[in-house]
């Protein structure tokens, strides 16, 4: 494996799966190495350079929750104290909530932060519109709210903004330049940041100028890098990490430990497990640590394996970069670098198909993100939100998938769960978010 390897491979899956640009950089046998291909923006002539960062949407929150456990390591702040103990203003609901069940998505907390509190300070919307969806411990369901209130914890213990603490604390000692996508551009004396692309099936792949986070979601989704940031980001939750060693080795140990056990609802749809900060992924007897990120138009990746160190980056600026995110996996492995990963696109091994339960009709919610499931015909209909109805093919196990590949975009992959008591189907669980039916 080496540079022109790698991006003649690059190069020929940009072209494949239509995408503007991608950016790659991998880890292997004591040397990185790194490729490049396509455009920041399609049809501006400006190459990906090895400098050039992209959005890296909920690949922020490892970043995130790095800096909570900095303050676990320097004994300010206890993993598995109720957040109360820091925050008194939570008072109940949240406030029992520990850091350790917030960082792992197990602290019941909404699944995402209500659009009507972008305007808001942290502060303020902790004080007015943090609430649970779940028991705290009950079950792991992806929650940026959750993330929300981890930042806050680290504002209010270190005094700092967390763009102030994520800068001082990670970005500069890492030697990361700081670049945040709320910020218009130009970013005078920054690397340029790549714009994200709606890749269109029988069309050119349309800009998207601006990422739609808000201040508010700076520390859930608001960083851009490059895929070499990402590999001397991953380098730092290594044993034995180079200078500048910001953590101690039982504390990156703790944050790649799986804490789904003892929880009702793993982690479907996303990973195999999940620590404090990081998806794992189990693969030929190994565990993995990354995470995924999706933006406005991009995706990007990230997995380190500890006993041998590797990492592998992956940045791109088109919708369909998960697409080539999993034919990358696969080439890897074929060059014998067999990459732990869960695939997002597709359910493995699900068996033949069978008619959609219509016992399964119905709303679920959770917080403001809602799902509708209709029968009809047989055959049963998901609506996300304001989307509209996607046909689910649906299996004896109560998973199921939708096609997705028509219109441009990733299927669902989710299952239905019964109630043990009762047998009746009341939760959805779907892209890591658990929904509870709601009469």
């Amino acid at each position: 494996m080496d540079s022109e390897t790698l991006s003649v491979l690059l190069a020929r899956l940009v072209r494949r799966h239509r995408i503007p640009g991608a950016q790659l950089a991998v880890r292997w046998q004591g040397q990185t190495i790194t490729a490049e291909a396509g455009e920041e923006s399609v049809a501006t002539g400006r190459p990906v350079t090895s400098r050039s960062a992209f959005p890296m949407g909920s690949l922020t929150k490892p970043f995130t929750a790095t800096l909570a456990m900095m303050l676990v390591a320097d004994g300010d702040v206890e993993l598995d104290v109720p957040l109360a103990t820091y925050l008194p203003e939570l008072g109940f609901g949240p406030g029992q909530v520990t850091l350790r069940q917030l960082l792992s998505h197990t602290g019941g907390l909404v699944a995402t932060v209500d659009e009507t509190a972008s305007g808001m300070t942290r502060r303020r919307w902790v004080d007015s519109r943090a609430a649970m969806a779940h028991p705290p411990g009950f079950a792991f369901s992806y929650s940026n709210a959750g993330y929300l209130l981890a930042a806050h914890l680290v504002e209010v213990i270190t005094g700092m903004s967390w763009r102030q603490a994520v800068e001082s604390f990670l970005l500069r000692p890492l030697g990361i330049a700081p670049l945040f996508v709320v910020d218009p551009p130009p970013r005078s004396g920054t690397p340029p940041v790549a714009d994200g692309h709606a890749v269109r099936p029988h069309a050119p792949a349309l800009p998207i100028r601006e990422q739609s986070v808000s201040p508010l979601e700076e520390p859930v989704a608001g960083l851009a890098a490059s895929a070499a940031d990402l590999v001397a980001f991953a380098g730092l939750h290594l044993p034995a990490c180079p200078e500048p060693a910001l953590l101690d080795d039982a504390t990156t140990e703790e944050m790649r430990r799986d804490r789904l056990d003892d929880v009702a609802v793993g982690s479907f749809g996303l990973a195999d497990g999940w620590g404090p900060g990081w998806s794992l992924y189990r693969r030929a007897g190994r565990e993995w640590f990354g995470h995924d990120g999706t933006g406005d138009g991009a995706w990007c990746h990230l997995r380190a394996e500890p006993v041998s160190g590797t990492v592998v980056a992956l940045m791109t600026n088109g919708s369909t970069g998960v697409s080539l995110w999993e034919a990358l996996v696969g080439e890897l492995r074929s060059m014998g670098l067999d990459v732990g990963d869960y695939r997002l696109s597709a359910l493995l091994d699900p068996g033949p198909p069978v008619p959609g339960p219509a016992e399964c009709a119905g709303h679920y919610a959770n917080g403001s993100w809602t799902c509708v499931v209709e029968a009809s015909g047989g055959e049963l209909y998901l609506s996300v939100g304001s989307e509209p109805g996607w046909k689910l093919s649906c299996f004896q196990d109560l998973r199921f998938t939708t096609a997705g590949a028509d219109r441009g975009a990733m299927p669902y992959i989710g299952r239905f769960l019964r109630d043990p008591a009762t047998g009746r189907v009341d939760l959805l669980q779907i892209t890591g978010r658990l929904v509870r039916r709601r009469e």
